[in-house]
């Protein structure tokens, strides 16, 4: 699957927004990819899990165990896990921090394939990444379906991205008049809970 193969996937889902939205980061950008609208569809998600599962494979071989960041990362965890043929678990925020919770555990030295579904800093990635090392994973792979920063976000781990994209964002004192002068939207999750 090409990057204009995904993004179109996005695109016929209504899913590829232009506007002005605030990140999960907090940055400012003219583009917005609203994933929901690709996994509600399960054949999306399965063709673009599917493609994600083939480049994990040729990256890095095989793998014990997909552990995603809820929310956002749990389906395309999930279906890639199944595409995969191995367990699919997610970490959750408890107390600001990611933690294993609902009696998820991983073996010691398990070969981890962390899957999300958007990179834009690495932030939520690089989190999850941690709580997977705490808990004596041996994460091999930090996987997505779209990585917004175009290479740059660092992770900590290999980064196997299905695509990538260069989308601009900017901190709320530094916005181009152009983006400055439309309304904002927060379709991000991770402020909702503050």
């Amino acid at each position: 699957m090409t990057n204009e193969d995904v993004l179109n996937e996005f695109r016929d889902a209504g899913a590829l927004r232009e506007g002005h939205f605030i990140l999960s980061s907090g940055l400012h950008s003219g583009v917005f990819l609203q994933k929901n609208l690709v996994f509600m569809h399960p054949e999306r998600a399965e063709r673009l899990c599917k493609a994600l599962a083939d480049k994990i494979r040729a990256a890095v071989g095989e793998v014990d165990v997909c552990v995603s960041p809820a929310v956002g990362g749990i389906i395309p965890g999930y279906e890639t896990a199944r595409q995969l043929g191995v367990p699919s678990i997610y970490v959750e925020r408890e107390g600001g921090a990611f933690k294993f919770r609902r009696a998820f555990e991983i073996k010691p030295g398990a070969r981890i394939a962390m899957v999300e579904d958007i990179v834009s800093t690495g932030l939520s990635s690089r989190e999850c990444v941690q709580a997977i090392q705490e808990a004596g994973g041996n994460v091999v792979c930090a996987a997505c379906i779209v990585d917004r920063s175009g290479g740059k976000a660092d992770v900590g781990v290999p980064m196997v991205a299905l695509a990538s994209l260069v989308v601009p964002a900017y901190p709320a004192d530094a916005l181009p008049p152009e983006l400055a002068a439309i309304p904002t939207e927060d379709p991000g999750s991770r402020r909702l809970a503050k």
